[in-house]
């Protein structure tokens, strides 16, 4: 397996692309209200974890696809798992409710650990386990207050 993985560029690029544009329509829309600053660390490690192993595999840690179809799996349901990520940040765009936060977290915590999973990448996998309980509880939070 290649040490970048286009694909996982690609995929974090359009994952994106609604959260700049939200940024920038809705100056306001980022507030963290619920302070945890253990947690928010944990997220933030996971979070730029995942999106570095996403495109970068290392050597000895990340052993590829098992299969032609496992790859084909892999763009699949990553492809899928984004444009309902996508339909949700416009259907929700203007909306702060649990379904939206939790849906938005979720989706992406379930790409990352899918992605570590098929392609073997074992650092995905854990930054994947850090970002993922972090994230939708801080979403969870944020939402509900």
């Amino acid at each position: 397996m290649e040490w970048f993985n286009v694909y996982g560029l690609v995929f974090i690029m359009v994952l994106m692309i609604p959260n700049i544009i939200f940024a920038i329509k809705c100056k306001d829309g980022f507030l963290n209200k619920w302070n945890n600053k253990a947690v928010e660390l944990i997220e933030q490690i996971g979070r730029y974890s995942c999106f570095a192993f996403m495109i970068i595999n290392v050597p000895g840690t990340c052993f590829g696809f098992f299969s032609d179809e496992a790859f084909a799996v892999y763009l699949i349901v990553n492809i899928v798992l984004i444009l309902i990520y996508c339909a949700i940040w416009i259907v929700c765009f203007r909306k702060n409710n649990v379904f939206r936060a939790l849906s938005l977290s979720i989706i992406p915590s379930v790409m990352f650990l899918f992605s570590g999973i098929i392609s073997g990448s074992i650092l995905l996998v854990v930054a994947s386990l850090l970002f993922a309980p972090s994230h939708i509880l801080i979403s969870y939070k944020n939402a509900e207050q």
